[in-house]
């Protein structure tokens, strides 16, 4: 069995291992290949690699010779070219947002993993990249914030005079949205938070936030962390209040995403016209259209004195411990298809197994994934 770990596009920091995860591997006997330079981003060097018995080579090597090929970012078309059939694809490929990309990998017959399609299961948490991933994000919004507000965040008492906290509200309370209350009540910060799961209320007043409240939620608790789309008598209220509280923030961390589909507007800019000169919004849901009408992903934008950062990869500013933890969730889910002596074994009465799977035998196994070409295909001959 060869596992290959392949370099990233040039907008990602990451890397798929790091030079300490690869002693489990060689203890199942299985070979290591690494793409020359693919960790230099991640302050991963080749002679690490070579030191924990990885081989660096070539990416067109690689791509031949590999059984799983390991590659947070989907492979080029003519990557694709140079795999075999039989070869293993895993890491984190978005699927409900690239049906034709999925379409195109069952027509060649490929087996692909995607991490983020795990089930939120208890048993899956230890592979659960987007929980590792977003508690980075949500970590380091605040910090930028912190950076770009042209103000304190805590509380001051000087001989000078008295400075405010900065008021901060969090849309969403799922992973990042935690980490970012909790990293804004440490640097000082007044932190307001809605969500549409009340039943999160208790783990944000445990943070020393206070939960904004809107009567009328969908039940959002299936969704795996994610928002659900809500009627319009709900949307309403829920615009209503989050403009009256954003009227009186200085900024604004944004984390609403609903799988497959744009982000929901939650600031429209009838809310960001209302909101002091010189505050702050950061955007996490940039990727998928953003929670502003003003956000463009990975652009600075300022509207009427407001300025807004799309950023959807802001885990990828701290690649080093980022690398760490997503490397972790891997070898994880690398036990469930690797047997003892390191051969391949893909069970799908796993149900882990069978929920990360998007293609397999040159069929798409996905029931999300299906679900949703299905209902493209019915749209478009409607």
């Amino acid at each position: 069995m060869t596992i290959g770990i392949l370099s990233e596009p040039l907008i990602e920091t990451r890397v798929s291992l790091l030079p300490e995860h690869i002693s489990l591997l060689k203890k199942h006997k299985i070979d290591v290949l690494i793409e020359i330079a693919a960790g230099n981003r991640a302050f991963a060097k080749d002679s690490q690699y070579i030191e924990q018995g990885a081989e660096p080579r070539a990416r067109e090597s690689i791509l031949k010779a590999s059984d799983i090929l390991l590659t947070i970012h989907p492979l080029t078309g003519d990557d694709l070219k140079l795999v075999k059939n039989s070869t293993v694809i895993l890491g984190m490929y978005n699927p409900l947002s690239k049906p034709q990309l999925i379409k195109d990998w069952a027509v060649n017959g490929l087996t692909t993993f995607s991490m983020d399609m795990l089930p939120r299961t208890t048993r899956a948490q230890s592979m659960d990249v987007l929980s590792s991933q977003a508690n980075i994000a949500g970590y380091k919004a605040v910090l930028l914030a912190a950076m770009q507000l042209p103000k304190y965040f805590p509380m001051f008492m000087t001989a000078a005079g008295s400075i405010a906290p900065a008021k901060v509200m969090i849309l969403g309370a799922g992973v990042a949205g935690l980490q970012a209350i909790a990293t804004a009540r440490r640097l000082g910060a007044v932190v307001e938070v809605f969500d549409t799961r009340p039943a999160v209320k208790e783990e944000v007043m445990s943070l020393g936030a206070k939960f904004i409240e809107v009567e009328g939620a969908k039940d959002a608790s299936e969704a795996g962390g994610y928002a659900v789309e809500q009627t319009e008598d709900y949307k309403l209220k829920q615009q209503l209040r989050i403009a009256e509280v954003a009227a009186k923030a200085d900024v604004i961390i944004t984390t609403a995403q609903i799988p497959g589909k744009k982000a929901p507007i939650l600031l429209p800019d009838s809310v960001l016209d209302s909101m002091k000169s010189g505050s702050l919004i950061i955007d996490l849901a940039s990727i998928s259209g953003g929670n502003t009408e003003q956000t463009k992903d990975r652009e600075t934008v300022v509207y009427k004195n407001v300025t807004i950062i799309g950023n959807s990869n802001l885990q990828g500013t701290m690649p080093a411990d980022a690398s760490k933890l997503y490397g972790k969730n891997i070898l994880n889910f690398l036990q469930l298809i690797i047997g003892a002596d390191g051969e391949l074994n893909l069970n799908f009465e796993d149900d882990l197994v069978k929920g990360a799977c998007i293609t397999f035998n040159g069929e798409i196994c996905n029931e999300r994934v299906k679900d949703l070409i299905n209902s493209e295909l019915r749209n478009s001959n409607n």
